[in-house]
């Protein structure tokens, strides 16, 4: 069994790849909806995130992640308590789903799709990192129309990441996510092969 530890930052399509790989073949394990899944009522998260961050978060019993967000993305100590609460839970239930790979049969390669890969000291668990790249402008534009935020949060939510560079740097490998779609795919099929 291999598994690639992929990343990148806000906007630079990341999540577009891990599907790219899921054409593949590869088994993916998305972060974000793991751990949306925990702030739901019946989420091991739920009860710790609002007892934390206050009940103004919630919407109809509900936690509201835009307001979450208006809340941790102009204050970092409340992101890094968030984070602190939501993380663990994150990296048991993507340990716990790897292991269910590895008892499985055949060769199994797994995409753990997560955005703080570094930050959350995931990619110890990677045999190897892929980290998308995208410009700043680009990465801005999708997030405002994705997210349906402005610019000024887009670039807030950039900033709270690790900088893009220094993933880079830190990278086994980098797929170049400026260009079309097919060009990204091509980066993705000659990886894929290689593996």
């Amino acid at each position: 069994m291999l598994v690639i530890g992929l990343t990148g930052s806000l906007g630079t399509g990341k999540t577009t790849v891990a599907a790219m790989f899921a054409d593949f073949g590869a088994k993916v394990l998305n972060a974000d909806r793991i751990a949306h899944q925990q702030i739901t009522p019946k989420g091991a998260c739920f009860k710790r995130v609002v007892r934390t961050l206050g009940k103004n978060i919630l919407t109809a019993g509900r936690i509201d992640r835009r307001k979450v967000a208006a809340s941790v993305f102009t204050n970092s100590r409340q992101l890094h308590k968030l984070e602190r609460i939501i993380h663990p839970v994150v990296r048991n239930v993507l340990r716990t789903k790897i292991q269910e790979y590895k008892k499985g049969k055949g060769k199994v390669v797994v995409v753990m799709d997560v955005a703080l890969l570094f930050e959350s000291k995931l990619n110890v668990d990677s045999d190897l990192t892929v980290v998308v790249k995208t410009s700043r402008v680009t990465q801005i534009n999708r997030a405002i129309k994705q997210l349906n935020i402005t610019k000024a949060d887009a670039k807030r939510r950039i900033k709270a990441q690790m900088p893009l560079e220094k993933k880079i740097r830190i990278a086994d490998m980098i797929i170049d996510n400026n260009g079309t779609l097919t060009n990204t795919k091509k980066q993705v099929k000659q990886i894929w092969e290689k593996l």
